[in-house]
């Protein structure tokens, strides 16, 4: 029997006292968070922070062995399928197939999840129009630039309307430019569409703009707040600052 559509209410994603271990190593330890719709919420961390464990928890590929998320005001392990509907992913892993056109790897996309023909057809003019990519469709995905591919991914992932897109390190292997570019789309995406974005990086410069920043670190929050907020309490001059100076500080607590 399926399930019904994840209705509207609160934060759009809400993560309380998530924990997750491997033997005796802690990968998260009492992760709370949420993340609002029309803004960003950037998860920032180094390797090894527990970006990818939190992600793959949220996605439904592991299973914390603490705490709850809540998707749209509904509990995901309830309800996963429906939680996932309302979701949009973009990972770090390259998932488009370059001997495709653009057109035919979202047409393919749509219709797994039940988009075909004229309606499926709209989607994706319209998510590839708003990210201005509109002449792109009959194009050989290998042609394209690493950034431009990098757009189509996260057009793929609007087709299906998320009310919660999920990015990890989006902008993996793009120079600066394209780093640039892709920064100022996701964050007008957020604004126009009332998504709820939290994006999983470890470069500082691409969530300067971010309504809140979350700081992991060897699994555990050590900060959150705005960039501002971040800046003042650690009295740093600059985000980057701010964030070494916090993780340093979480790394010197988990040794005492």
């Amino acid at each position: 029997m399926s399930q019904p559509a994840i209705t509207r209410s609160g934060a759009a994603l809400d993560v309380r006292g998530l924990s997750k271990s491997y033997g005796r190593i802690k990968a998260l330890d009492d992760v709370s968070f949420a993340a609002e719709r029309g803004s960003v919420t950037a998860l920032l961390g180094l390797n090894g922070a527990g970006k990818t464990t939190l992600f793959q928890i949220l996605t439904g590929l592991f299973v914390a062995d603490r705490g709850t998320v809540q998707v749209l005001g509904e509990d995901f392990a309830a309800r996963p399928t429906a939680a996932l509907a309302s979701m949009g992913l973009v990972f770090q892993q390259q998932v488009l197939d370059l001997d495709l056109t653009v057109m035919h790897n979202l047409a393919f996309y749509a219709g797994l999840h039940g988009l075909r023909g004229s309606v499926a057809r709209d989607a994706i003019a319209s998510c590839l129009g708003q990210l201005g990519l509109g002449d792109l469709g009959p194009r050989q995905v290998r042609e394209l630039s690493g950034g431009t591919r990098r757009k189509i991914e996260i057009a793929r992932a609007l087709l299906t309307t998320p009310e919660i897109l999920l990015l990890d390190e989006p902008s993996s292997g793009l120079d600066t430019g394209s780093r640039r570019a892709l920064v100022a789309d996701l964050f007008t995406l957020a604004r126009e569409r009332d998504i709820a974005v939290l994006w999983a990086t470890h470069l500082v410069q691409e969530i300067e703009e971010a309504s809140k920043v979350i700081v992991l670190h060897r699994g555990r929050i050590v900060a959150e707040g705005s960039p501002s907020d971040l800046m003042a309490r650690s009295g740093s001059l600059t985000l980057e600052a701010a964030f070494l100076s916090v993780a340093r500080t979480g790394q010197e607590g988990a040794a005492a």
